[in-house]
């Protein structure tokens, strides 16, 4: 009774279009009211403890670094070192856009910091250069997925406080499963262009003119380097890295490209922290939402009817991807962590899978659902960018889907994917 008042409520409150983190918070409290089971602050309590975390800080400071080098020119000179390598190609500027996406990714952790970023500048720039702008659009938004896969990632911070693992084993797990992604979004690129013909019009890739783009855009280059460098060497934690990344931003477009002005900094401060605070928001609300559901037993509950299903552990896991692609749908990447990984982690654990290839799936499966409807926050952000509706993009966003989902099943299926550089 208690699982179906607290999954009832939120999913009233949802169908209400109350935003998540507010109608988990109301679904939580309705439920402690009903039970009698726990005080009435426990709500409060849990907004406040759940954030008391070092950890997590890395995740104000991510969206901070990804705000400023948004705005400070460094976008740019990503995609034109894309440019310089595929530009000339078949889909090349798609293909360049998906490329810069994945540089980017490499900065922000965000999905929809990544579309923001990039599609402001690429879609205009694609409609120009003869593409569709359906076809311009559903790149930038299922490129931008690529912003919590390739690390660094909000979402694998979070899964690493959440499922107590390595944040930084994390990071370094997703490096090949987010170039596989990438991969697979070219290769549906390049032969979706040769069949409407979007012929490249860039340069030749010469030695000589990827040099200059390279050097043009070395300081934005160094900043994946630094940050992952410095994490994977040890020099300083995931959380220590995004204060730097913040300081190496500031440096970078006000002092090395100019293009980030003094007086755009209190813009942008306030953009980040109007994010955070949303983030920071639905992370204690969802803490607390998944604290309610251990404290009823419903993660062993959830647990004993899969395996009921079968004890085949493909077809568990299977079921897992399933739940999770639908989840993703529906709701917010961080509260979705949040809230599963304590009932399905252990049960992945119990099936022999390790918990950061878990970590990698559940960050993948999630990913996908920044480009599925309704909540879909790149479509969104897509939308806004090209005037385009939610229904028309949809539509646009399904062989990216494909592809991705392909890619999901290979990670799920290749443990050594997500393993090989632990190993």
């Amino acid at each position: 009774m208690t699982a179906l008042i607290l999954f009832g409520a939120f999913a009233v409150l949802l169908f209400l279009s109350v935003p998540i983190g507010i109608a988990l918070g109301i679904a939580t409290l309705i439920t402690i009211m009903f039970s009698g089971s726990l005080p009435v602050d426990f709500l409060a309590r849990e907004l406040i403890t759940s954030l008391d975390s070092f950890p997590l800080m890395a995740v104000p400071f991510f969206i901070l670094a990804g705000e400023i080098m948004g705005k400070g020119g460094i976008s740019d000179r990503l995609f034109r070192v894309a440019n310089s390598l595929v530009g000339n190609k078949t889909g090349g500027f798609a293909i360049a856009t998906i490329i810069t996406c994945m540089f980017f990714a490499a900065i922000s952790g965000s999905g929809p910091a990544t579309v923001a970023a990039i599609g402001g500048i690429m879609i205009p720039a694609m409609v120009r250069e003869g593409y569709d702008k359906k076809f311009a659009t559903a790149v930038v938004a299922a490129a931008g997925s690529l912003g919590v896969i390739i690390p660094p990632s909000i979402p694998m911070v979070i899964y690493g406080v959440v499922g107590s693992v390595s944040i930084g084993d994390m990071f370094i797990a997703g490096i090949i499963p987010g170039l596989l992604v990438g991969l697979a979004l070219i290769i549906y690129t390049y032969f979706h262009s040769r069949k409407k013909g979007y012929k490249g019009k860039g340069e030749k890739p010469t030695i000589a003119n990827i040099a200059k783009a390279t050097w043009e855009a070395k300081w934005a280059l160094l900043i994946p380097i630094i940050i992952l460098g410095g994490i994977y060497g040890g020099v300083f934690t995931p959380t220590e890295a995004a204060v730097i990344a913040v300081v190496y931003g500031l440096v970078a477009g006000l002092f090395l490209y100019k293009e980030l002005k003094i007086k755009q900094l209190p813009r942008v401060i306030t953009d980040a922290a109007l994010t955070t605070a949303t983030v920071l928001i639905i992370v204690g609300s969802a803490t607390a939402f998944g604290r309610l559901l251990t404290i009823e037993q419903i993660p062993y509950q959830v647990a004993e009817a899969m395996m009921a299903i079968s004890e085949n552990p493909l077809v568990i896991i299977l079921l897992i991807t399933l739940l999770l692609l639908i989840v993703g749908c529906f709701m917010d990447t961080i509260a979705a962590i949040i809230i599963l990984t304590p009932i399905l982690l252990p049960i992945a654990v119990s099936l022999g899978y390790d918990p950061i290839h878990f970590g990698i799936i559940m960050v993948l499966n999630l990913a996908i659902g920044f480009i599925t409807p309704p909540l879909g926050v790149n479509l969104f952000v897509g939308s806004g960018i090209s005037g385009l509706s939610i229904e028309t993009l949809s539509k646009a966003i399904v062989p990216f889907f494909f592809a991705m989902v392909l890619t999901l099943l290979i990670v799920v299926f290749v443990p050594q994917i997500s393993l090989f550089f632990l190993n």
